[in-house]
């Protein structure tokens, strides 16, 4: 898969830009503050519909403006696409794949699909169990329509549910409406749990090996899945895993009134990481953490490319400035194939990028 070139009006810091990218390596230099991660965001934001940094899409819109565009030229799957996002303040955004509105950020899956590193992911690894959901989700998402579907839609039935128990108490009438909202969770829960499973599976395949590598023989990566208690089998069809969820609501059913919180379905899902049969999260050092974030990345990457047949657009936003010099070194001999944009500042020297095509970056503009 290849982002050819991206075009973006008023997206964050851009007044307008138009770029045309190397198939291979990409490097986007410039100081700090000038907008090379909002580039790398706008390329993700086309595979996804979301972004990492920003809960809502007003945020991404230049200020003093009420909408902005994002347009992407991508090779995949030996077919050219434009994929488009027209987002606003005031209306919903509106996603588009060569020509035609697309229903739902779900039909996007399979046209581009990228695997982003950024600083921020220290929380994969550091932080509460959302995090994690949602390293699962953007990858999954990515891969599977079925997947996005049901994520969507239980985020809705869970909201949904959520206010029924928060007012319950002023509303008794709300609850004649519980059982429905218990029973459409399981089914989309179900198909969660599933998907999650088998894809921490593979994960356990490709990521563990990157980490040994990575650090030098070392240590030792390991990672469990962590779901809803009465799951026997969380790899199991989601018409067998549907009854058990409907078992755990039953029996939580009067603490959830009680504490007027949805305490039980997949939404408290969690990917543990130990470290040599340690809890990264409690003991490893940031060294550590680094190197066991990248790794699940880099297998998510393995993933993609043994699923699609093609490897994802890899985005390493401020990365290798933080490693040292063999880290980098490891980095980069685990980059090729596929293109790569890599985001550096004007004074950093990146040794072994062999072909690349470097663009500046300086307040929003290339320069």
């Amino acid at each position: 898969m290849i982002v050819k070139g991206i075009e973006l009006d008023f997206f964050r810091n851009y007044l307008h830009m138009d770029a045309k990218f190397s198939p291979e390596l990409n490097v986007i230099c410039g100081e700090n503050a000038q907008g090379k991660t909002n580039l790398l965001e706008a390329v993700s934001y086309l595979s996804t519909a979301s972004s990492h940094r920003a809960r809502y899409d007003k945020e991404l819109i230049q200020f003093g403006v009420d909408s902005a565009f994002i347009k992407g030229e991508i090779l995949s799957r030996d077919r050219d696409f434009t994929l488009e996002a027209r987002l606003s303040r005031n209306a919903r955004k509106q996603l588009f794949s060569n020509g035609v509105r697309l229903k739902t950020a779900g039909e996007l899956a399979g046209v581009l699909n990228t695997v982003l590193f950024c600083p921020e992911d220290l929380y994969l690894i550091r932080e509460g169990a959302g995090e994690r959901r949602r390293f699962l989700d953007s990858c999954i998402c990515q891969l599977r329509p079925r997947y996005a579907a049901a994520l969507a839609e239980y985020r809705k039935l869970y909201d949904q549910k959520t206010r029924i128990l928060r007012d319950w108490e002023e509303k008794p009438s709300l609850l004649e409406t519980l059982d429905d909202f218990n029973l459409r969770m399981a089914q989309t829960g179900a198909v969660l749990i599933h998907y999650r499973a088998h894809f921490i599976r593979k994960l356990r395949e490709y990521a563990p090996p990157i980490h040994r590598e990575f650090s030098g023989g070392r240590e030792i990566l390991a990672l469990r899945y962590e779901t809803v208690k009465t799951v026997v089998d969380p790899e199991a069809s989601p018409k067998e895993i549907f009854p058990q969820l409907l078992d755990h609501q039953e029996s939580h059913r009067q603490a959830e009134l009680d504490a007027r919180q949805c305490l039980s379905g997949p939404h408290k899902d969690d990917l543990t990481v130990e470290l040599d049969g340690m809890s990264a999260k409690q003991f490893a050092s940031q060294g550590q953490t680094r190197t066991a974030a990248l790794s699940l990345k880099l297998g998510s990457r393995e993933i993609f490319f043994h699923d699609t047949g093609e490897w994802p657009v890899l985005l390493l936003d401020d990365v290798l400035s933080e490693l040292d010099a063999r880290r980098q070194a490891f980095v980069l001999g685990h980059i090729n194939g596929g293109q790569v944009f890599i985001t550096c500042c004007e004074d950093e020297k990146l040794e072994g990028l062999g072909r690349e095509k470097v663009f500046r970056i300086h307040a929003g503009r290339l320069v």
